[in-house]
């Protein structure tokens, strides 16, 4: 057995300042630079994303691979014209130049899922169409999403199956990988496709409303599961969806597959049926910064409490510039309290240019928004922003955040990047020297991923609203293009029309 591998992730943000562009996917932060066919496979095995666990499970079943191109670059804006083509080109040249070498049994891709192109708003489903016009209507092919892939019927339609990650935090990746890897297999294998159901949900989900490890979405999964074995699915792919996209695919959706189409159709309808009974449990309490700030504060303990500066989430669409958090820290004199990261290269280049120990003043943060905080900092210690990650989400993945800096303001710590990060890994700290689990206060720019590392650490944790554009609240948002009858928040009255 003969199948390709090759993987396009980006989660895009419609309403984000900054676009992606190819830079982007060339300097992607803290994940994999692009791999193409001849690097595939030694640049991503000991990595922790969805494709290494493919890799894995076809080299331990003894499939042979054809390596296409892989490529990723972190939330923003949407995806460029000119990159969407210059990936989707690889990745369609790689797949003729694998079919003239020999046949193929199947296709697995590494997707996201919640990738807005410019011209193309189901940026997924138009590679996906790319890629069967290539391979025919009969060769297998099969994904690995994340949970927070907008799943349209198009997707459906032209993968042979889905498969999504089962947590949020995102720990199980490779494990998604190898699933899917192995559902391809099960389809190759069986001769014919399988029977699928899609069902898309009539509300968005926040999210942080979305975290896997707490009510209500643990208790959602765990009936997830129940209801798979009940029917004998070979996958109930559930996506969250990513509620910051404006085309009519945005939001949740479900899909069944199995040998027989009642089978499939029983159980998507099932999941469906239980997503709307717990539509109102899905509302979260967020706090204002100062409130969070003053919370946290008063908190006497050995171990820190954790602030997650969700609006301004890096991997929700956010550059991770905006200074409000950080400015509230700063005016209520906060002690150990550290922050990570401000994504700004020109103060991290006057950090390096003044040396350890300086004294310098910076307008920091704020190139996205207007809103930069004017600060006079000393310089701790400087680092050419190059690690490797060692969390349970992102354990092995290499981080290049350029020149970085962690400066002092007061009583106030804050990390400065010239790449932005989601701040879901302990290593961000610990490679300038602080350790998270001795502050008092730490400070992260996420939404949820922050859980999987921080957590174990933490004795709370306050999600916090300060100014950014992944807000809290999908319902600010001006959308434009979303399907009619779509309600933008949990329990909300009002739908789209």
């Amino acid at each position: 057995m003969r199948i390709a591998i090759g993987g396009f992730l980006h989660e895009s943000h419609s309403f984000a300042p900054v676009a992606t562009g190819w830079r982007d996917f060339a300097e992607p932060g803290g994940w994999p630079a692009p791999m193409r066919p001849a690097t595939l496979l030694d640049g991503l095995r000991n990595t922790g994303v969805p494709a290494a666990g493919a890799i894995a499970a076809a080299e331990h079943s003894g499939i042979g691979i054809a390596p296409l191109s892989w490529a990723f670059a972190n939330p923003a804006g949407p995806v460029t014209a000119e990159a969407f083509e210059r990936v989707s080109a690889w990745i369609v040249s790689d797949l003729v130049e694998a079919l003239a070498q020999g046949p193929l049994d199947g296709v697995y891709l590494d997707l996201h899922g919640a990738m807005v192109a410019e011209a193309f708003p189901d940026a997924e489903g138009e590679l996906l169409r790319r890629v069967r016009a290539i391979v025919g209507p009969d060769l297998p092919v099969v994904c690995s999403l994340d949970p927070h892939c907008n799943l349209t019927a198009e997707m459906v339609e032209r993968a042979d199956a889905v498969s999504p990650f089962r947590t949020y935090p995102h720990v199980d990746m490779k494990q998604a990988g190898a699933r899917a890897l192995r559902l391809l297999v099960e389809r190759a294998r069986r001769g014919r496709p399988f029977a699928r159901a899609f069902r898309q949900v009539d509300f968005l989900l926040p999210i942080t409303s979305q975290c896997t490890l707490v009510p209500p979405m643990s208790e959602v999964f765990a009936e997830r599961e129940r209801i798979a074995t009940r029917h004998g699915v070979a996958e109930l792919a559930f996506c969250f969806g990513f509620p910051y996209a404006d085309f009519p695919g945005c939001g949740m959706a479900v899909a069944a597959y199995a040998a027989e189409q009642e089978a499939a159709d029983a159980a998507a309808d099932e999941f469906l049926a239980l997503l709307n009974r717990r539509e109102r449990d899905f509302a979260g309490e967020i706090l204002p910064a100062d409130r969070a700030v003053a919370e946290a504060m008063k908190v006497k303990a050995p171990r820190p409490v954790i602030l997650a500066d969700t609006q301004d989430n890096p991997g929700g669409g956010g550059h991770g510039d905006t200074t409000g958090l950080l400015a509230e820290l700063v005016r209520q004199k906060a002690m150990k309290a550290v922050l990570g990261s401000i994504n700004d290269a020109e103060s991290a280049l006057a950090c390096h240019k003044a040396g350890e120990g300086a004294t310098v003043s910076l307008r920091l943060g704020g190139k996205s928004d207007g809103a930069p905080l004017d600060v006079s900092a000393r310089v701790l210690r400087l680092s050419n922003g190059r690690f490797t990650c060692t969390g349970a989400m992102a354990g092995g993945n290499p981080a290049d955040l350029g020149p970085s800096a962690l400066i002092a303001i007061g009583g106030v710590r804050a990390i400065v990047t010239s790449r932005k990060m989601q701040a879901y890994d302990l290593a961000l700290f610990r490679h300038l020297g602080v350790e998270p689990a001795q502050e008092a206060i730490v400070a992260v720019k996420s939404s949820v991923h922050f859980r999987a590392d921080f957590g174990p650490i933490a004795e709370r944790v306050l999600v916090v609203a300060a100014p950014g554009p992944v807000v809290a609240d999908p319902a600010t948002l001006p959308f434009r293009n979303l399907r009619r009858g779509l309600r933008l928040r949990p329990g909300a009255n009002e739908a789209t029309r």
